[in-house]
């Protein structure tokens, strides 16, 4: 069979966040936050943009990315330009 695999529920080997994906349910106006909790002021057939999932959390920020420092940068330049005086006896031939 020629061309990409079809994405199925089921883990064929993929590894990582491939697999994790093919593996979550579809999201359902039913599991929404504000459907469940009567907030929800909207008829549609499918989730709308402002889905978020319902838990026993209530509603969460999605979970923010964590910072990490660099690590300090050198003080001294790897490469620097000639003093005056250098230049000066390169030139003073």
């Amino acid at each position: 069979m020629l061309g990409w695999p079809l994405l199925t529920g089921v883990d064929e080997g993929r590894t990582g966040s491939m697999a994790k994906r093919a593996a979550t349910k579809k999201a359902a106006c039913e599991d929404c936050f504000f459907h469940c909790n009567l907030l929800c002021a909207l008829d549609l057939a499918e989730p709308c943009a402002t889905f978020r999932p319902d838990g026993p959390d209530g509603l969460r920020p999605p979970q923010q990315l964590r910072f990490s420092f660099r690590q300090e940068r050198r003080t001294q330049a790897a490469w620097a330009f000639p003093s005056a005086q250098e230049q000066a006896a390169l030139h003073a031939s």
